[in-house]
């Protein structure tokens, strides 16, 4: 790997070492409603401005606290964002702020910059706070006019602080902004909803009850649809496709359906913004009332309110949060007089740049969409993640009778490969469903292809998956044997149970699996038929993706066990725990979940280190704990290194560290795997086994010659990843090239350009290539075709 970087390639990389924010001063607020991750947000960019050599202001309770300045200005100190990264809302407080919306409130504002010389802003909240700013910004040089014509500041004052540069990162629950796939908030939003309708549908089965769930979102319903996505809800009402007229009928007809088949419950999604065609307001009471009035079911409201704010931000909000507090302080650095004020985001999974106002513009524009009654036109300006939402409930949420469904005569078996990983059941029920919807006869093969060989393979129905959405492991069950030794066997079955098509979810072992099975195909005209992998492994190492299904589930049961045991070290200063993570040899949970946890050190197999780096760390330590945060977090990947073991690490850190702190370790082992799938593995899995589906049915029709299925190109034999912006189906033979079989892992990995960002966090000097930052782009710009993102939950 050491060889793939030559000369060219050294000379178009970009390091942020050259740009300095010595003789810079930003300031950093929070404004509008509390979002979860918002801290984070605030200690990214606290510290990396101070590590670029800036001095860096916090501004409490937003521009109430501009407006009023005094103590509300106050400098940060690296201590001063210690332990905040765990902690819902804000710390450095938000508020509504009237005065700043007047001339004389901004022009107070002003005032309060230059008198401690703050010319870089970085505002974190909703739309309203970011044009806020970038009116403020379009107003200054007036401003610091008025305030030199009435004697508040000096010429010197006025010329030095001439410009003001701003960037926005965009912290709403309710993901209410176009342009960014996720904004800060929405991901914890979400956990908080599933926590709650998974405890409700435990009693509303007992009962037989019918629930109705209003979600926060008043002009936005991607809670509602996500959430109803991700419980597998049986009917959502949002604000952007309000339903048909005569849904009254539908929608009871489809919950006595849905009883008729044995189900115990029903769960109505309503987003508190929810119109119907007419723009008249769709109230949980009201939905309530006619399900009791016309079905006469047992039914109950629940109003989740400001608890969907509330509690710990999850694991992808701290790693959003902590990527866009970073990339919006190298935003700030790189402004220029002609740059326009900028968003920092995220789309797929890459951090972008853009031009504030146009986000905003945008975003102004689906309210009036929806205000004209053009609603088509308000979906598609929400952007393609929420499109994709919206299409897979459709798919899912399909009303055709059974009777009216096309019937393709193709046999589809779905299967699970290798270790269990949450969100395979989404992904089983989701393939099973949008299968039956386009026609075909779907099978089960239970424990992977040990159960195929000895003929575990049974017709699955629609009812058969009702509920799996939110069930952890693998119903289906799952093994890690290859097929190699029993192809015979396999092609046997297949033939009796006349399979055309197969889709496996797993980890490695399956990636695997389709290796050997394309390459039978020259012996077994069996496999000569549309193949597809949707990669489910909680170690995130198989190739041709940037993100597995499984690994965010982990990686927030990862978050609470730190966040527990650094609290455990409250009362006892000066303690250092050692963590062991699972993963093989990949090192993603340990250093994405370092990053998220706050971690000062993680040992991964990729970042080969020896005895002088450990000697270094316990070092860096020992000055850690002269300060005021006595405490230290260390993560090792478990075969980061055969010789420095967790026991070697461990016994090292208690001996170097004698008479400075002492250590404590643990393994967290197989509870990594275990747990609720997370909203977002619940919820790309539904999405990526549609997709895969859809694949599966083009497939089969193109290879679909007299009478039979037949197809022995690479191009039928796919996975199915994410790749930064977009879902790409890739044949598993040119991923190939891209593997390191030995040591299971891919040979390229996105993730460890996050290693820099985390060591930087924990203030170590370190090299950070910032020539894939985010460069400013369009909003209009046409994302890429098959860009769905894993971002977009």
């Amino acid at each position: 790997m050491a060889g793939t970087t030559g000369p060219k390639r050294q000379d178009t990389r970009k390091f942020f070492e050259n740009l300095s924010g010595a003789g810079k001063s930003i300031a950093v607020l929070t404004s509008g409603g509390d979002a979860q991750g918002m801290n984070g947000a605030v200690r990214a960019a606290v510290r990396m401005g101070i590590y670029v050599g800036a001095k860096v202001y916090f501004i409490h309770e937003g521009y109430q606290g501009m407006v009023d300045g005094g103590d509300y200005i106050k400098e940060a100190t690296w201590e001063s964002v210690s332990s905040v990264l765990q902690v819902g809302g804000t710390v450095i407080g938000s508020a509504r702020c009237k005065e700043f919306r007047t001339h004389e409130g901004r022009l107070k504002a002003a005032h309060n910059l230059v008198h401690r010389r703050i010319t870089y802003l970085c505002v974190i909240g909703g739309d309203g706070s970011l044009t806020g700013a970038n009116l403020f910004r379009e107003e200054w040089s007036d401003l610091l006019n008025e305030l030199l014509e009435q004697g508040l500041i000096d010429e010197e004052a006025a010329r030095s602080n001439s410009e003001l540069h701003i960037v926005g990162m965009v912290g709403s629950i309710d993901n209410d902004f176009c342009g960014t796939d996720m904004t800060i908030g929405t991901d914890s939003a979400l956990h908080r909803i599933i926590e709650v309708v998974d405890a409700i549908m435990t009693t509303a089965q007992s009962h037989q009850r019918t629930f109705v769930l209003e979600v926060m979102g008043r002009h936005c319903g991607y809670l509602a649809l996500v959430s109803a996505l991700a419980c597998g809800a049986d009917w959502v009402f949002i604000p952007e496709m309000p339903p048909e007229d005569g849904w009254e009928d539908n929608m009871c007809l489809k919950l006595s359906e849905s009883r008729s088949r044995g189900s115990r419950l029903n769960i109505i999604i309503v987003a508190e913004g929810a119109i119907d065609r007419q723009g008249q307001h769709i109230t949980s009471d009201l939905v309530k009332n006619l399900v009791v009035s016309r079905l006469g079911f047992d039914t109950r409201v629940t109003i989740l309110g400001h608890v969907q704010r509330g509690g710990t931000p999850s694991a992808f909000d701290r790693i959003l949060a902590s990527r866009m507090g970073v990339e919006a302080v190298l935003a700030l650095l790189e402004a220029s007089t002609n740059t326009p004020a900028c968003v920092v985001s995220l789309v797929g999974n890459q951090a972008v740049r853009l031009p504030l106002m146009e986000c905003v513009q945008m975003t102004q524009e689906v309210q009036k969409a929806m205000d004209e009654k053009k609603f088509d036109e308000a979906v598609r300006l929400r952007g393609r993640s929420f499109e994709n939402n919206l299409s897979t409930y459709r798919l899912l949420a399909s009303q055709t009778a059974r009777s009216e469904l096309p019937n393709s005569s193709f046999n589809v078996a779905v299967m699970n490969v290798g270790a269990p990983a949450a969100g395979m059941n989404a992904a089983v029920r989701s393939a099973v469903r949008v299968g039956i919807t386009e026609g075909h006869k779907m099978f089960a093969v239970s424990d992977g292809f040990e159960g195929f060989y000895k003929g575990q393979v049974k017709e699955i129905k629609w009812g058969d998956v009702g509920g799996w959405t939110g069930q952890g492991g693998s119903l289906l069950g799952t093994k890690r044997t290859l097929p190699a030794k029993h192809l015979d066997e396999i092609a046997e079955q297949m033939r009796i149970h006349n399979i055309n098509a197969l889709l496996v979810i797993g980890g490695f072992e399956a990636f695997e699996s389709l290796l050997e099975l394309y390459e039978a195909r020259a012996n077994y005209k069996e496999f000569c038929i549309p193949m597809c992998i949707l990669p489910a492994t909680i170690s995130n190492n198989v190739p041709g993706t940037d993100h597995s299904l499984g690994a965010d589930t982990s990686l927030n049961a990862i978050v609470e066990t730190c966040d527990r045991i650094k609290q455990s070290a409250s009362g006892t200063k000066r303690r250092v725990f050692i963590i062991e993570t699972m993963g093989g040899y990949c090192g993603y949970l340990a250093t994405v979940g370092g990053l998220a946890a706050g971690a000062d050190t993680v040992y991964i197999y990729e970042e080969p280190f020896d005895i002088r780096d450990l000697q270094a760390n316990v070092e860096h330590l020992t000055q850690k704990m002269k300060t005021s945060i006595q405490r230290g977090l260390v993560l090792r990947n478990e075969n980061c290194n055969e010789n420095f073991t967790t026991d070697f690490i461990y016994q090292l850190y208690s001996e170097e560290g004698r008479g400075v702190f002492d250590c404590r370790k643990n393994i967290l082992g197989h509870m990594q795997q275990g747990g609720a799938p997370s909203p977002f593995d619940r919820n790309f899995g539904t999405k990526v086994a549609a997709k895969a589906i859809q694949w599966i049915t083009r497939t089969l029709k193109e290879s679909y010659k007299e009478g039979r299925v037949f197809t022995n190109s690479e191009d039928t034999a796919c996975l199915l990843g994410m790749r930064r912006r977009a879902m790409l189906f890739q044949p598993v033979v040119q991923l190939r090239e891209e593997t390191d079989f030995v040591h299971r892992i891919p040979k390229e990995q996105w993730w460890l350009k996050l290693r820099p960002l985390m060591k930087i966090l924990a203030k170590y000097k370190t090299s950070y290539d910032v020539s894939d930052a985010g460069q400013l782009e369009h909003v209009t710009r046409v994302r890429p075709k098959e860009s769905d993102t894993a971002a977009a939950i």
